[in-house]
């Protein structure tokens, strides 16, 4: 049994203006099970939140630090919570 979790990343490099957004939602929603965001924020970064069984999230951060994301990633932060809930599905915002 896999337990739901929160996920929050923020992801550094050249992520914005690449479709970064779009395309974390397209793979969480092929993940299935998922339901957050994905946030251009002030500073360069995109914020990426997603709740769900915790081998869906993982999956989500290990696509996010892999080498198949649009732009250029150069570095993943992520902290790892209990779930808030609130979420329809997984939003760009």
């Amino acid at each position: 049994m896999s337990e739901d979790v929160r996920l929050v990343a923020w992801v550094r490099g050249g992520v914005q203006g690449v479709g970064f957004r779009w395309f974390t939602r397209a793979k969480a929603l092929e993940i299935g099970g998922l339901s957050g965001f994905a946030l251009n924020l002030g500073d360069g970064r995109v914020q990426v939140v997603a709740e769900g069984p915790r081998v869906g999230c993982q999956g989500l951060l290990d696509w996010l630090q892999g080498d198949d994301t649009p732009g250029r990633v150069d570095g993943v932060t992520e902290i790892w919570d209990t779930p808030r809930g609130g979420y329809d599905g997984f939003a760009i915002r």
